[in-house]
């Protein structure tokens, strides 16, 4: 018998659309309430107005899901790698338009000596995975992996297109952070932001905390498929593997193994709405937060089946449409996972679950709840 939904949380009454959509989301959905938890977080002005969670954190559905409950959001963490060299660039030990090279001679090799900072983080460096065949197991080796990226050619000119780097950006984009600011992206997560419940590297002692996801039914669309895309997701070497979820779970990846709360993330992108100011604490001045959001490159993507304007590591909302009707921008995860920001009403959102679905970006779970958000402000 399916039973009854429980939703916990807060919601301001102005925003009852939003827990309709977000209940909608459950007893809409094929597998009924059974399989799933979700949880929504939507603040403005760096206030909290909406934050809804429901479900079973565990397949077996004895635990229940809580707001101390982690989800794996995937690459929704680019947007937290986003800002997180953004506070480098803030703190005078990064500049974007600054060579990789500059800062990792050996990176310049095979015709990559004028790739910069923006560039490799908006997806433009062209190395969305290994040209040649790895073991899945690399990726639990950091260096071996940057080593390898570091020494191979490009797919494509750089600066000439983006292509989405699912795995790699987040090891690039963190030995560029380490080597600019003597901190990886996971310590410097939990040194600078430890008011939030975001975790790069999840330490084995909160594991227990982590909700149990459910695969997608189907593949994402990647549309035809050329050795870009093939080495970008298809290839057996194209994601870690052969070391089961704790070991995952425990690196730094910062480009796919965040494990957060929508709250957490919903807080940091407030960053972003808020004119860099995190709850009265100024994070981001206005220029490092222009450099941030400004478009970079805006056109079909060699991997993703979009066109996609690119900032320094979000999405921005021109063109997609998946971050609600406004001047918006963030990022989603495999599965559905979303955070985003909009400046212009000064509003942050985000949304995680356990049941992914196969859409890379624009979940329609999460595009219902943003739509509901913006019918009422």
């Amino acid at each position: 018998m399916t039973e009854a939904l429980n939703i916990q949380g807060a919601c301001d009454p102005r925003f009852d659309a939003v827990r309709e959509a977000f209940a909608a989301n459950f007893t809409e959905a094929p597998e009924g309430l059974n399989e799933q938890a979700a949880r929504f977080s939507l603040l403005i002005e760096g206030e909290t107005v909406v934050d809804l969670w429901a479900g079973h954190a565990d397949t077996a559905r004895t635990t229940a899901f809580t707001a101390e409950t982690l989800t794996p959001v995937f690459s929704t963490g680019k947007a937290v790698m986003a800002l997180l060299i953004a506070t480098a660039v803030e703190a005078g030990r990064l500049d974007y338009e600054q060579t990789v090279a500059s800062l990792w001679p050996e990176f310049g090799a095979a015709g990559k000596a004028e790739i910069t900072v923006a560039q490799l983080m908006s997806h433009q460096s062209g190395l969305p995975g290994f040209s040649d065949a790895v073991d899945p197991a690399i990726w639990f080796d950091a260096s071996m992996v940057v080593s390898r990226l570091a020494a191979q050619a490009p797919m494509w000119a750089p600066g000439t297109a983006s292509g989405y780097h699912p795995i790699t950006v987040g090891y690039l984009a963190n030995e560029v952070f380490r080597r600019a600011t003597g901190r990886t992206m996971g310590q410097a997560l939990r040194e600078d932001f430890p008011e939030l419940d975001l975790w790069i590297g999840l330490p084995e002692s909160e594991h227990g905390r982590v909700a149990q996801m459910r695969k997608p039914t189907a593949a994402p669309s990647l549309g035809p498929i050329d050795p870009i895309k093939q080495a970008a997701f298809l290839d057996r070497g194209s994601a870690p593997g052969g070391r089961g979820s704790a070991e995952w779970r425990k690196m730094e990846i910062p480009s796919a193994n965040l494990h957060g709360t929508a709250l957490g993330l919903a807080r940091l992108l407030g960053v972003v709405a808020n004119d860099g100011l995190l709850e009265g604490r100024t994070v981001l001045s206005a220029d490092t937060l222009e450099q941030l959001t400004r478009e970079r490159i805006h056109g079909p993507d060699k991997v993703l089946p979009y066109a996609i304007s690119w900032a320094a590591g979000l999405m921005r909302n021109d063109g997609l449409e998946v971050f609600g009707p406004g001047p918006s921008m963030g990022h989603y995860g495999w599965g559905g996972s979303m955070a985003m920001a909009d400046p212009s009403r000064r509003l942050s959102a985000a949304y995680v679950m356990t049941r992914q679905s196969p859409h890379l970006i624009g979940d329609p779970r999460a595009v219902r709840l943003l739509n509901a958000v913006y019918a009422a402000v």
